[in-house]
């Protein structure tokens, strides 16, 4: 029996058939039933073969494809089309090749049951930073079991998270912080559909690898979702290339566009040179005396 969408799950990709069907098959074993939730693949211009893939997942998930001119890096426009076109109460983003433990959206819809908003981060594992360890992580992994291996990894403690040194400072509720939008990334992250449109979706200025999910995520804030973890909203991150130095390049660009954007104190803390690093954050902006988003929106409207 057909029910409602519950959540619609967000994947941008761009020629990366082999991750994308990864992440497709991790969808196609969630404990949900097919018809509590769908798929958008969004595809930023591909070349390869995504839009031949996509198909033959039809027959086991509700999903759907959508294609964009190569223009560009254009990640946050793809998620925006997926926004747009969401027909569940919660978007899920998660990035291809991210393999999500089969009760991985379940998680995320229990971690938005409430009736205040929230916006949540998933918990990634094997997520590196220059593609370290990458040869050991695929022979670790069982792409046709990722729940399996997931579970190993919690109870042997490897390959975690890298921002699980950021929960161990603040513990895992750490909404409070001066700047918990910090940790939410949209390799594995969720947000009501309502309030995404409502805050105005993600910035289609961002045209390089970095910062657009944590602009999101501070204007959710602002609109008074509470940051949250749930650790069972699990997923693996499938090794692929990268470059941390260019990626740290370009991240720094668009801290620089989102400090000029806001000009808030806090915000203005992101373009500063030597940058303030990110487990170091809000520790300094506690230091500093700093307010919150909240504290300074109050002195703003009593200023004014």
């Amino acid at each position: 029996m057909g029910g409602k969408v519950k959540c619609s799950v967000v994947v941008p990709t761009y020629n990366r058939v082999e991750l994308l069907r990864h992440t497709l098959d991790s969808l196609t074993r969630q404990d949900l039933r097919a018809d509590e939730f769908e798929v958008l693949v969004v595809d930023d211009g591909s070349s390869d073969s995504t839009a031949d893939l996509v198909p033959q997942y039809e027959d086991r998930i509700n999903v759907r494809y959508f294609f964009q001119e190569d223009l560009g890096w254009r990640v946050a426009k793809a998620r925006n089309v997926g926004i747009t076109h969401a027909q569940g109460d919660v978007c899920v983003f998660v990035d291809s090749g991210v393999l999500l433990h089969s009760g991985a959206l379940r998680a995320h819809l229990e971690a938005h049951a409430g009736e205040n908003p929230v916006a949540v981060c998933g918990y990634v594992y094997c997520f590196n930073i220059d593609n370290e360890d990458a040869e050991l992580i695929n022979a670790e992994v069982d792409f046709d079991n990722p729940s399996a291996t997931i579970d190993k990894l919690r109870r042997e403690r490897r390959w975690l998270d890298v921002r699980e040194e950021f929960y161990r400072r603040h513990t895992d509720d750490f909404g409070d912080l001066p700047a918990p939008w910090l940790a939410y990334w949209t390799c594995n992250a969720s947000a009501r559909t309502a309030q995404l449109r409502a805050v105005g979706m993600f910035d289609e200025a961002f045209r390089s690898w970095g910062s657009e999910d944590v602009d999101l995520a501070y204007r959710l804030h602002r609109d008074g979702a509470r940051i949250v973890l749930a650790r069972d909203a699990a997923a693996i991150h499938a090794p692929h290339h990268k470059s941390f130095e260019e990626n740290m390049r370009d991240a720094l660009v668009n801290q620089r566009y989102m400090a000029a954007k806001y000009d808030t104190p806090l915000i203005r803390m992101l373009a500063e040179d030597p940058p303030v690093m990110f487990f170091d954050f809000n520790e300094v902006a506690i230091a500093r005396g700093l307010p919150t988003c909240a504290e300074y929106r109050a002195g703003q409207e009593l200023a004014g």
